[in-house]
């Protein structure tokens, strides 16, 4: 007769944090918690099942206590981005407006395709309370409320209606989580009775299991038909995205661009692919990008375009590349690979850059086209070296970006999002090791420069202790989402802030000029609802959530203040005035969609709008 297994009595949410805390992951050759712990807000949701049950792993699975949901989202993304999609955090929010919060990080992770665990509590499953506090209730579906809004920003997404179910569903969120094809954010919703509910789990559930990522081999067909399709290219050029750095590939990128003499470009997310000084780093291609990638963009022949999702800033609104331009797409996701007709290679880029490399076997690109390709690096070297020098016009974003790229150390992480940074960093950034920037434009999320740097700041604590955690925030985004400059000091999770202000939302005011549009409602000061002008004194607010601070006059200022930063052992925020109209990086811009009036009273707004559409036939028609 078999023998019964042998099983524990547990609640919910004591077997949910008990399995969470028996899963590994191996990373180059080493074991560690796949799940770095999370990030908390309790309320009566949450505290008394989940709580009581994250309390006996506290040590094994850290809880750092958000100020906000968002912003703890934010910081969960940010940490898996900085383990390559290796490790992640989960978040656990209350029942009702605590989870509601949860919403736009959960899409920024999914935009940017980020592991994060949601653990969220829900409505009670009996319904005997009901209605119950925070309770939305839709009359003719009961089973319908605020957690199902996740859906559209989930890769996985559960309710648990049973203690039993999490035998399935907690696998299958891993899983998920660490599929380099679906990863993404997992939603658990949790209902309130259900969470303090027993179930006798077999004890096998809670056996250590050790995870490693996938690596999908690429078809020999699909390598045959795209090497062929190279080896016929008299301008080829490499697109490398983010892609590469989760797969580990920088190497393999590396090593396949020097053995053919093919220049690459970066993505938003592929920057720090290359070092800015490798002879075939040609520089980021884009909207926000340089006119050396975006001139040998639009000369090219074949496109190998390698872990990007190929979003309308690297594409220019698919207005960067020749009509004849073929692309092949090499991506873990079909959906990726396949974009704009591309000739797909379906598989893990560092495997797929090998068996590439392999099949090329003695091609090179032209000489002649690889030596165009760095002439414009060379060129496009010199407009960021003016570009961000002291003194060249108003105080800029460029000049503060130069003045710290200048004064870094090279494995310092840089962190920067939404508004006009992410630009201003992506083209005048002079990348000094691999893998140092995170320039979050998958969602282009204002409020997580803080928050993610805080979320970076605990993963660099794990992989490098020394280094520093560098933010570059607008006053817009600072004013939207700060508080955890007040979760960096109580955690002792130093960061250098840089919030440079320049009146309002700057970026947008600039759009707006740009079609032909009066300033208003961005700028404060173009606010016409802004009866009281005044101005915010950042120095003073950071300082008053425990943060050393200063405020600089000028970008010279700002050299000696980041000095002092780097010296410091706890969170230092600089602020500095900078322009808002002048002192914007002027070339390396292609084009981009933006919806103009077709019909309109104001003259400057008819001639932006046909000005804009007369760039229209560049645009490719591929699905």
């Amino acid at each position: 007769m078999a023998q019964a297994e042998q099983t524990v009595t547990l609640t919910t949410a004591q077997a949910i944090v008990r399995y969470l805390s028996a899963q590994y992951i191996e990373i180059d050759g080493a074991k560690t918690r796949v799940c770095g712990g999370g990030f908390g807000i309790f309320g009566h949701g949450n505290v008394t099942c989940l709580g009581e049950a994250l309390y006996d792993h506290k040590d094994a699975l850290p809880l750092y206590r958000g100020q906000n949901e968002q912003g703890m989202g934010f910081a969960a993304a940010a940490y898996a981005k900085a383990h390559l999609r290796r490790r992640f955090m989960f978040c656990t929010a209350s029942a009702g407006p605590g989870t509601a919060n949860l919403l736009t990080s959960a899409a920024l992770a999914h935009a940017n395709r980020l592991p994060m665990l949601m653990l969220c509590g829900d409505a009670f499953l009996t319904r005997l309370p009901d209605p119950v506090l925070q309770q939305l209730e839709h009359f003719g579906n009961p089973t319908f409320g605020v957690n199902d809004a996740f859906k559209a920003v989930s890769r996985y997404w559960d309710r648990i209606t049973h203690p039993a179910q999490i035998i399935q569903s907690l696998p299958a969120a891993l899983a998920t989580m660490l599929d380099p094809v679906d990863c993404g954010p997992a939603f658990i919703g949790l209902p309130q009775d259900v969470q303090g509910w027993t179930y006798d789990y077999p004890l096998s559930f809670f056996n250590e299991r050790v995870h490693r990522i996938r690596r999908q081999a690429p078809d020999v067909a699909e390598v045959a038909d795209a090497a062929a399709l190279l080896a016929s290219a008299k301008r080829p050029m490499i697109i490398a995205g983010g892609g590469v750095q989760y797969s580990g590939a920088v190497k393999e990128l590396t090593d396949f661009a020097e053995r053919h003499s093919i220049p690459v470009v970066e993505t938003i997310a592929g920057r720090a692919n290359l070092v800015a000084t490798h002879d075939l780093n040609i520089g980021p291609i884009g909207v926000t990008g340089s006119d050396s990638a975006n001139t040998i963009a639009e000369a090219a022949d074949v496109i190998l375009a390698v872990g990007t999702r190929l979003q309308d800033f690297t594409t220019g609104s698919w207005t960067a590349f020749a009509h004849d331009a073929q692309i092949i797409g090499l991506n873990a996701a079909r959906h990726d690979a396949a974009k704009h007709m591309s000739a797909t290679v379906v598989g893990d880029a560092k495997l797929g850059l090998i068996a590439l490399r392999d099949a090329l076997d003695g091609y090179l690109a032209p000489e002649s086209w690889t030596q165009k390709a760095m002439a414009e690096r060379a060129k496009w070297d010199d407009y960021v070296a003016e570009n961000t020098r002291i003194g060249n016009g108003p105080a800029s974003y460029a000049q503060a970006i130069g003045a710290v790229n200048a004064a870094c150390d090279p494995r310092d992480r840089v962190i920067a999002a939404a508004g006009g940074l992410p630009a201003e960093v992506t083209a005048n950034w002079r990348t000094l090791d691999v893998g140092t920037v995170d320039v979050e434009f998958g969602f282009s999320c204002m409020g997580y420069e803080i928050a993610g740097g805080w979320g970076a700041r605990i993963a660099q604590s794990e992989l490098e202790p020394d280094q520093d955690t560098i933010v570059f925030t607008g006053d817009g985004s600072y004013l939207l989402m700060n508080s955890d400059i007040y979760s960096s000091v109580l955690t002792q999770k130093k960061m250098i802030v840089l919030v440079l202000d320049n009146g309002g939302f700057a970026v947008i005011n600039k759009l707006q000029n740009n079609t032909g549009n009066e300033s208003f409602n961005n700028l404060i000061a173009d606010t016409p609802t802004a009866t009281h002008q005044v101005g915010v004194d950042f120095e003073a607010h950071a300082r008053a959530m425990g943060a050393l601070a200063e405020t600089v006059d000028n970008p010279a200022g700002l050299a000696d203040a980041f000095a002092r930063a780097k010296a410091a052992d706890q969170t230092y925020v600089i602020v500095m005035k900078v322009d808002p109209y002048d002192g914007w990086t002027t070339e390396g811009h292609a084009w981009w969609e933006v919806g103009t009036p077709h019909v309109t009273q104001n003259p400057k707004v008819q001639a932006a709008h046909e000005d804009w559409e007369s760039s229209r036939p560049k645009q490719r028609k591929g699905i």
